[in-house]
């Protein structure tokens, strides 16, 4: 099968046997997972379960000592600062804005490496139209900026890259319900509006479940279970990687 008929027909991002380790600690060890077109794909478990990892060893963050990484059917071997180009874009905990520079600025942050001042403009508008509570403090620096409205900020830098594939990380993490509420209807918007792919790692476990297609826990660096959100609330799967009862060796499917 010819890469652009992968690219087509089979699953747009896979990972197949990932181990990461740092130095003594094995974060991750032999993970595989895939992700389809148009997918909203949830990494769920408990602190240390190597969820954040899964999305730093797809960019080239993590020290990857075994397994790869497939994008579009072929292997993805881009450095970490060219990934974007790709079309996967990474929005990492904590939002991480540039406080100094003006909203409009931080944005243009997601695209530096676009040449092309005329498409630059109309990401930039197309990006305000989607998060309307940047465009009137578009000239404002980032730090007068609620923690809540710093976090529309990065998810809408993150799609100046015009991605395919969308990777969060615990996007709702520090913010006041109604907040973590608007975070979530936001990125279910992406995926629906923008036919994004999303990859999400999030702790608040209702809120992603409502808005993911499938799921993934992890346990102790393993997939311990695979399936849609509704077989994970069916489950007694979270529960027991929580409280350490889970075989993380064992994997089971919904």
């Amino acid at each position: 099968m010819e890469p652009s008929e992968q690219s087509t027909n089979g699953p747009l991002l896979r990972l197949t046997g990932i181990a990461v380790h740092y130095g003594a600690v094995v974060a991750l060890n032999g993970v595989s997972l895939d992700v389809q077109r148009g997918e909203v794909v949830a990494l769920m478990g408990p602190n240390g379960a190597g969820k954040s990892t899964v999305l730093k060893a797809i960019m080239g963050l993590a020290p990857v000592v075994a397994g790869e990484v497939h994008w579009q059917g072929d292997r993805l071997s881009a450095a970490t600062h060219e990934i974007v180009q790709e079309g996967i874009s990474f929005v990492p905990q904590g939002r991480r804005v540039f406080t100094h520079l003006s909203i409009a600025e931080n944005l243009e942050m997601g695209c530096l490496y676009l040449d092309d001042e005329a498409e630059q403009a109309r990401r930039l508008e197309a990006v305000m139209e989607l998060f309307p509570v940047l465009y009137p403090k578009r000239r404002d620096p980032a730090s007068a900026m609620s923690g809540g409205q710093q976090q529309m900020l990065a998810l809408g830098r993150g799609l100046m890259a015009d991605p395919d594939l969308l990777l969060l990380d615990e996007p709702t993490l520090g913010l006041a319900p109604i907040i973590v509420t608007e975070v979530f209807e936001k990125v279910a918007e992406i995926s629906e509006r923008l036919r994004t792919t999303i990859m999400v790692v999030e702790h608040n476990i209702k809120g992603v479940l409502d808005i993911a297609d499938r799921a993934y826990v992890l346990d102790k660096g393993n997939i311990a279970h695979e399936g849609t959100p509704q077989s994970v609330r069916d489950s007694t799967i979270l529960t027991d990687v929580f409280l350490g009862r889970a075989n993380p060796g064992q994997a089971s499917e919904d």
